[in-house]
């Protein structure tokens, strides 16, 4: 099960559009809880729309993103508090359903977890992979 993830962290919509491509991603799961940006083209429509043209898919699953308390901690540096937070949300049963969705979607093709934050490593989408995806051979995208 081949798994990308990609963060939209200063960069272009082009060159991330570019670095999909060339990785052989045939769709994005955005696990944002809120599919918003304040950087041009990454809102959820506009996001969606531009991947379309490339032919790649898209999919939202809102339940796997981190609730604001979640954001709020990763943002001041508490990640031991932000990791409690999101195991929270993933026990949920809209979550556990969205996980079950996430797995198949995987399992379909080469896909690719999107997030705002460049690296891995203090984005809640390596917390996810652990718990929903501990399989899967990752690869992580840098546009």
């Amino acid at each position: 099960m081949q798994l990308f993830t990609i963060g939209y962290e200063a960069v272009t919509q082009g060159d991330f559009l570019a670095e999909l491509k060339r990785a052989g991603v045939a769709r994005v799961i955005d696990v944002r809880a809120l599919p918003l940006s304040r950087r041009p083209g990454f809102s959820k429509t506009p996001l969606k729309n531009a991947l379309a043209e490339e032919g790649i898919g898209y999919v939202h699953l809102r339940a796997l993103g981190t609730p604001p308390a979640g954001r709020e901690a990763a943002r001041k540096g508490r990640t031991a508090e932000m990791e409690a937070i999101y195991a929270g949300q993933l026990a949920l049963p809209e979550a556990l359903a969205a996980a079950a969705e996430l797995r198949s979607l995987v399992a379909e093709g080469p896909s690719a977890l999107l997030c705002f934050e460049r690296e891995p490593a203090g984005c809640h989408r390596s917390m996810l992979i652990r718990e929903v995806l501990p399989e899967a051979k990752v690869t992580h995208l840098f546009a």
